[in-house]
């Protein structure tokens, strides 16, 4: 039986300082059966000229979208694959990535997508430190935080449509969104090799606008479990006290920031007090105050 088609797709603009190590670790990969599409939003700086040195290698479509998951659920139409991805253009697949992939969908034909361990890596390359996924899945944990770095994921097609693709109205968390619908009603099955690296930079979007990722993240937990755990309250306060981005500039713990997310906590979880004011407790009885709550971890989303 031959291998299924895996489609990938590179949102990007303006992102020619990486797009090209981003396109090479997608054709250095081992796998026979590649579609690879670029969604170009009209950048003007190189990526249309490093686009049109591959020629029929990759199909690019460069006009306006509507943000990062339009241009991503724009390019999966275009696709034919029956497993999908999209890379970020200033991410990076692992050698072996997609083929890993495949193999461990094609051992569990129950799994809706895949994802393995990923990296974090700095403006060249270098390692900044291991994105903290979470083996074997479990749905719960996605209340919690995003435990699956976006380019180490791989869905089956039926998947992604059944889910309704990407919610375009988010800039931040569409990704995170997509794996509590998908966590619904499909399972998601590990691989315990890195797949892919995430960059992080100064000029991420996620890092660049830091109050409205967190408020934007703060609703979706809203929406899907009508609960916003103490971690993420007590960041979001720690952030709007001294504009630290907590991942270059670390997190500075703080009790009076952590005395404050009672209150503040409180009032965000006016429906759920009893299940707030436990955990809240909980980590004062812990000694966590003087501390913070677990240090949440900035996830990636495309840089544009």
């Amino acid at each position: 039986m031959s291998e299924p088609l895996v489609s990938v797709v590179t949102p990007c603009l303006n992102a020619g300082r990486f797009l090209e190590r981003t396109i090479h670790s997608v054709f250095s990969q081992d796998y026979p059966r590649l579609e690879y599409i670029v969604m170009d939003g009209g950048s003007s700086d190189r990526t249309l000229e490093i686009l049109g040195k591959y020629g029929a290698r990759l199909k690019y479509i460069s006009a306006p979208d509507a943000g990062v998951a339009d241009a991503i659920n724009r390019g999966f139409l275009q696709s034919r694959g029956s497993i999908f991805a999209w890379l970020s253009a200033d991410d990076l697949y692992l050698p072996g990535a997609v083929r890993k992939a495949v193999e461990r969908l094609a051992a569990d034909p129950g799994a809706g997508a895949v994802y393995g361990g990923a990296a974090w890596i700095d403006e060249q390359d270098g390692v900044l430190g291991r994105y903290p996924t979470r083996a074997p899945f479990q749905a719960e944990f996605l209340q919690q935080e995003c435990v699956i770095c976006q380019p180490a994921c791989f869905l089956r097609r039926e998947t992604f449509e059944r889910a309704g693709l990407l919610n375009p109205r988010l800039e931040f968390c569409f990704d995170y969104d997509l794996w509590i619908r998908v966590s619904r009603f499909a399972r998601f099955a590990a691989v315990d090799d890195l797949l892919a690296m995430s960059r992080m930079h100064r000029s991420n979007i996620t890092l660049r606008q830091r109050r409205e990722a967190f408020e934007e993240t703060i609703g979706l937990l809203r929406r899907h479990y009508g609960y916003i755990p103490l971690q993420w309250i007590y960041c979001y306060l720690s952030f709007l006290r001294d504009r630290r981005d907590q991942f270059f500039e670390p997190l500075r713990p703080s009790k009076a920031v952590f005395w404050s997310s009672f209150w503040t906590g409180s009032y965000y979880n006016r429906r759920r007090l009893g299940r707030y004011w436990r955990e809240w407790f909980s980590n004062l009885a812990s000694g966590q105050s003087g501390r913070s709550a677990r240090a949440l971890s900035p996830r990636r989303v495309a840089a544009r």
